[in-house]
């Protein structure tokens, strides 16, 4: 079984086709980077699979259910960062993830967890308001994954990170199923197998294995 299949997806803004029709088929625990420009369809692709969005046509299965139908069901499986953090800044970094932990039934044991992989035990204390930037984009992949998602759909997770930062991305994929968008070809090569590239919206071919694309250069 699949984790990801997607047949004919479309998604539309009014008369504006802003994905698809799209084909995409991802086994579990694979890693898919979706490169393309601004206005590309990376967000709006990466909405879908995180269920955030609804298709306009086409069909959208997760672990064989459907996307749609059983939209509250597959929610607790995947974690989603988007643009957005979706965080409170006037609760501190602990308090963020004990919050979200609470959602979807867990305890203090699992924000705790997530709060030490993203390497913020130093500023468990601090309200959101008050953390930089990087700090911010940690505690917002924290709160993607307090809940052991077993596909995590990022969208330009890299902003505002440092190298350390980034090498969190590594870990955090690790044992899921990953879609990650992003503008840094580097980084999508270090984490990801595989890359497909959004071109208006249309996926320009099939997705690729990183050393075919490394080899055409």
């Amino acid at each position: 079984m699949k984790a990801v299949s997607a047949r004919g997806l479309v998604q539309r803004f009014g008369a504006t086709v802003a994905l698809g029709p799209l084909d995409l088929e991802l086994d579990g625990g694979e890693r898919l980077a979706v490169l393309g420009g601004n206005g590309a369809g990376k967000t709006t692709l990466l909405r879908l699979l995180a269920t955030a969005a609804r298709p306009a046509a086409g069909r959208l299965e997760l672990w064989g259910l459907d996307a749609v139908r059983h939209r509250e069901r597959l929610r607790t499986r995947i974690g989603y960062l988007g643009h957005q953090l979706g965080l409170y800044p006037a609760l501190s970094a602990a308090e963020n993830l004990q919050f979200f932990a609470t959602l979807y039934g867990l305890g203090r044991t699992e924000a705790a967890e997530a709060l030490e992989l993203a390497g913020l035990a130093a500023v468990a204390t601090r309200r959101a308001g008050e953390l930089s930037r990087g700090q911010l984009q940690r505690l917002g992949l924290a709160r993607a994954v307090v809940h052991r998602p077993e596909l995590l759909v990022l969208d330009e997770p890299d902003a505002s990170l440092d190298a350390e930062g980034r090498a969190l991305l590594a870990r955090i994929a690790e044992g899921r199923t990953l879609v990650l968008a992003t503008h840094d070809l580097v980084l999508a090569r270090r984490i990801c197998g595989r890359a497909l590239l959004l071109r208006g919206g249309r996926a320009a071919g099939d997705p690729w294995r990183f050393r075919i694309l490394e080899a055409e250069g």
